[in-house]
């Protein structure tokens, strides 16, 4: 700590600054101290100032790496309240541009020579300037326009300091405060410590272009823009520069003869195919990221903020989407609090009753009558309202789709966001129930289910050694335990085997009932499920009648 002491009084100072005001605010408060009259500093301004605006401002003076901060935590719409969300939505990760001398030293230090000599033209004015990086213009000695990314020197050590801040402060709040318990708030510092760390290395950014080029190899509606590796550094990014009109200029798409119905479409299905299909996904496609080329293919720029849904988080997703399709709110708790993060739910009674009401609103209504993003908000605040935290991978898709909803609806006032995803959506519980993913699941089952068997004498006889040894006052004799032992046995046997015996007949009359492709093979797998079926149940009658 006393390493970083200087920079912890900044902090001090900054949230002494803005705390109260924030804190006054959540108190309802705030119109006893005048903020907006210049009290503490504050610029003066005729309206007061709100609890998120003293919020976004001590985070924009606190620097870049918690200007990272409030962005993502503007995508956290299960963490705080819509009105927050707007708030921290404004933060711009813009920054004084730098003396171009420094950044010129940066390339010379990367790549070995003077941009001079390595580009054929280089503009020294940047075309963007941010906390972490600037960007140029330029151009290589082949005539191809590029983009050159170059990071500014000193931004990883403030950027490191202020992460091993973030990381104490959280885990002090979260020994000390019962509310931020919560949160998980070391997690969420650790979540965004890996992303911010993952975006300061240019390196990983080309490899997430190339990537998206080589998932969308095969479109062209789509285009990435190419990676130059020889003149790229973990600190200098050389891209293809990519040309078009920003995807939310509505006259200039008219004007060019865009359509843009089919624009909005095309866009959506990028985007859905981007999370469902390929599990990778820009996370961050605003407009300023999206340029609609003479060809009309749409382009792709920045791919330094990426999501990647993982295996099992896709199969828990599809249990949500599942137990919502068929109105089940007792699955869909289930569901939900296998997916979120914190499961200390203060009473799940109370989370299925709210979820009955949430699932009654929309069970039988028209997908154009659902508004993809009220249906998600209502969800996220049902889960902030029962303190359910979703991974990060999860609230930046529930992100991205709310954008990819909201830009459709510009291009398209009569998109409906919802029809777009359905058939997404149906694949992805088609895929769960498939015969290799059935197989995987049986086989985890069965790899699980002897490891359980495996380890329960074990469990028992260090149960018998406590006991023997005084550790629980329980009225049982250490002799009285042998046939305890194989008693627990045979029922943990059964009760699996039951399990799974059960588990085997609904899953095939799910998949026999539900999907007419597997109607045709109904007599194969009903026969190959009863031969199952017999084996554990005559497995179950000799469990039962053994050693009695």
């Amino acid at each position: 700590m006393s390493t970083h002491r200087s920079r912890y009084r900044r902090i001090a100072t900054i949230l002494e600054h803005h705390g109260l005001g924030l804190g006054l605010g959540l108190l309802g408060l705030e119109k006893w101290i005048p903020f907006n009259k210049g009290v503490l500093g504050h610029a003066r301004r005729d309206e007061p100032y709100t609890s998120p605006e003293h919020l976004r401002l001590a985070l924009e003076e606190l620097g870049p790496t918690f200007i990272k901060l409030g962005q993502l935590l503007s995508t956290r719409n299960d963490l705080l309240p819509a009105a927050y969300l707007a708030e921290l939505v404004k933060l711009q990760d813009a920054a004084p541009p730098e003396a171009w001398e420094p950044m010129k030293a940066v390339i010379r230090e990367e790549l070995g020579a003077d941009p001079e000599q390595l580009f054929a033209q280089f503009d020294p004015q940047p075309l963007a300037a941010a906390s972490i990086g600037q960007a140029y213009a330029a151009t290589l000695h082949d005539g191809t326009q590029v983009v050159v990314k170059v990071r500014r020197p000193g931004a990883v050590a403030q950027i490191h300091e202020d992460l091993e801040i973030l990381q104490n402060l959280a885990e002090r709040a979260d020994k000390r405060w019962d509310a931020a318990r919560q949160y998980n708030l070391p997690g969420i510092v650790e979540e965004f410590s890996r992303t911010l760390r993952a975006e300061l290395d240019y390196l990983q950014e080309g490899r997430n272009a190339e990537r998206f080029a080589a998932d969308f190899a095969d479109s062209p509606d789509v285009a990435v823009p190419q990676v130059f590796w020889e003149t790229t550094t973990s600190r200098v990014l050389t891209l293809e520069r990519m040309h078009g009109i920003r995807v939310d200029d509505l006259p200039a798409l008219d004007a060019a003869g865009i359509d843009r119905n089919q624009l909005a479409r095309r866009g959506a299905d990028l985007i859905l195919t981007m999370v469902f299909e390929n599990r990778f996904f820009h996370a961050d496609p605003h407009p300023g990221n999206l340029f609609i080329q003479t060809d009309g293919s749409i382009a792709l720029i920045d791919f330094g903020m990426v999501g990647q849904l993982d295996e099992e988080v896709t199969e828990q997703l599809s249990d949500v989407l599942l137990a919502f399709t068929r109105g089940d709110s007792n699955a869909l708790a289930t569901a939900l609090l296998a997916l979120s993060i914190t499961k200390n739910t203060s009473d799940r009674g109370e989370l299925g009753r709210s979820l009955d009401v949430f699932v009654s609103r929309y069970l039988g209504r028209p997908l154009s009558d659902i508004n993809l993003s009220h249906l998600l908000g209502e969800l996220l605040a049902l889960l902030r309202h029962h303190h359910l935290q979703l991974p990060q991978q999860i609230a930046l898709l529930f992100k991205v789709l709310m954008m990819g909803e909201a830009l459709a609806a510009r291009l398209d006032p009569e998109f409906e966001m919802l029809q777009a995803l359905t058939p997404f959506s149906e694949r992805i519980v088609q895929r769960q129930f498939s015969l290799p993913a059935l197989a995987k699941r049986w086989a985890q089952a069965s790899a699980d289910a002897g490891a359980l068997l495996l380890e329960l004498p074990g469990t028992l006889k260090q149960l018998r050694r406590v006991l023997e040894n005084g550790g629980l006052e329980v009225h049982l004799r250490a002799a009285e335990l042998e046939p305890l032992v194989g008693r627990a046995e045979r029922i943990g046997n059964r009760l699996i085997a039951g399990m799974i015996t059960a588990a085997l007949i609904n899953g095939i009359g799910e998949l026999v009932s539900g999907n007419t492709r597997w109607r045709s093979r109904e007599g194969v797998m009903i026969g190959a499920g009863a031969s199952v079926v017999t084996a554990l149940g005559g497995y179950l009658l000799w469990t039962t009648r053994r050693r009695r």
